[in-house]
């Protein structure tokens, strides 16, 4: 609904807590990455929690290049940007009403950590050869926020309106296709444990 003011209305239930839920995962999958990291900085032979086998393998992960890709660690960006999806989500259970900027910005935001964590995710797939559970998590929330932050802007009528009607559907698909990408590219490995 388009109010006189700019704002794009009040943000539904389920939007509200997807962002609230994908802020506060994504930022505790965040700080644990970040603390992961420096254990394995002062440790060299430090083996991470999320490091449970050859595949699922954080170590192989934070060690790669793409671990830095801007300079500093990725999951630094985490910290520091999960939090205002969480902020945003609880700003919305207690009443507020996001002027129609907000939302694009938001959007744009969550848009640009989804295409950075794709390419992360492919890196992972198809470079490195290892996942890193607590990366995967982040993968999960970034997707989470961009679909709610869509989902309320066409339920705005400011995008188009089956992103709003069909956001959990695109969701669950985008799930299926990583977890067939990640059977697929691991088949061998996974196919040896049965």
């Amino acid at each position: 609904m388009r109010t006189e003011s700019g704002q794009a209305g009040t943000a539904s239930r389920a939007v509200t807590w997807a962002l609230l839920i994908s802020g506060l995962v994504g930022t505790l999958a965040s700080v644990v990455l970040v603390v992961e990291r420096i254990e394995l900085l002062e440790n060299p032979g430090y083996v991470p929690s999320c490091s449970i086998g050859p595949i699922l393998s954080c170590g192989s992960v934070m060690q790669s290049w793409q671990a830095s890709a801007f300079g500093i660690s990725n999951p630094i960006i985490g910290v520091a940007t999960f939090p205002l999806v969480f902020a945003t989500g609880a700003a919305l259970l207690a009443g507020a009403r996001l002027a129609a900027w907000y939302w694009w910005g938001l959007l744009l935001g969550c848009l640009a950590a989804t295409v950075f964590t794709h390419w992360l995710a492919w890196q992972s797939l198809y470079d490195i050869g290892a996942l890193c559970p607590y990366c995967m998590v982040a993968w999960v929330a970034t997707m989470t926020g961009l679909l709610a932050t869509a989902s309320h802007l066409a339920r705005a009528g400011r995008l188009p309106r089956f992103l709003a009607s069909y956001a959990p559907s695109i969701m669950f698909g985008w799930i299926a296709l990583m977890v067939l990408l990640i059977f697929l590219r691991f088949s061998d490995y996974w196919l040896s444990l049965i």
